[in-house]
């Protein structure tokens, strides 16, 4: 296939799968419920949903840790749950059960989900939450580009570069410096056992 035609399909494909946001408000009391206060220290973790067949990029969604919270911007996600409610993408409440169940929803035989933590200051973490929850809702397939606006405009991150491949997203996030990665697939003995204890956990 000509570089032409490449680029042809492939906004063909983004046309198709870019539908309109779909705005999302739980109320305060919901959000107040199940909110989460962490235990451990501010970090930021990258998800990015790959392909077990060809190695494509499917999905991504930025785990957000503050002093204060938990939460969840997983911009134009399927993922939901009734106690992890949902403003415009961002979900609270983000529970180690929570989490193990989105890393289940998400890592299956077709697909891996590759784990980017990141330590970061309050300060940083604060802003980048807070860049999350006034973003709004975000379009169907632009879920990397939403992320990378989010992180682009904080100090430390202005090496990431919007894009619409979750794949470059994690390949730009990799190069900063303190990132650990692991990789979660459905077959994974030590995965299956840490969602159990997560669950029981939480």
């Amino acid at each position: 296939m000509t570089a032409r035609r490449w680029v042809a399909a492939f906004c063909c494909l983004l046309l198709t799968a870019c539908g309109a946001a779909e705005p999302r408000w739980a109320s305060d009391d919901a959000v107040r419920k199940y909110s989460h206060a962490p235990t451990s220290g501010p970090e930021i973790r990258l998800f990015t949903v790959v392909s077990t067949r060809n190695g494509s990029g499917a999905h991504s969604g930025l785990l957000i840790t503050t002093k204060r919270e938990r939460i969840l911007f997983d911009p134009a996600g399927t993922f939901s749950l009734p106690f992890a409610p949902e403003r415009n993408d961002v979900h609270h409440g983000i529970t180690p059960r929570v989490l193990a169940i989105y890393l289940d929803y998400h890592a299956r035989e077709t697909f891996d989900v590759i784990e980017q933590r990141l330590r970061v200051t309050p300060e940083q973490a604060e802003q980048i939450a807070r860049a999350a929850k006034t973003y709004g809702a975000v379009p169907k397939a632009q879920c990397s580009i939403a992320i990378n606006r989010v992180l682009k405009g904080i100090r430390g991150f202005e090496s990431m570069q919007v894009t619409y491949f979750p794949n470059a997203t994690s390949e730009r996030f990799g190069m900063l410096l303190g990132v650990s990665t692991r990789v979660i697939s459905d077959d994974d003995p030590d995965r299956n056992e840490d969602i159990l204890v997560r669950a029981k956990r939480g």
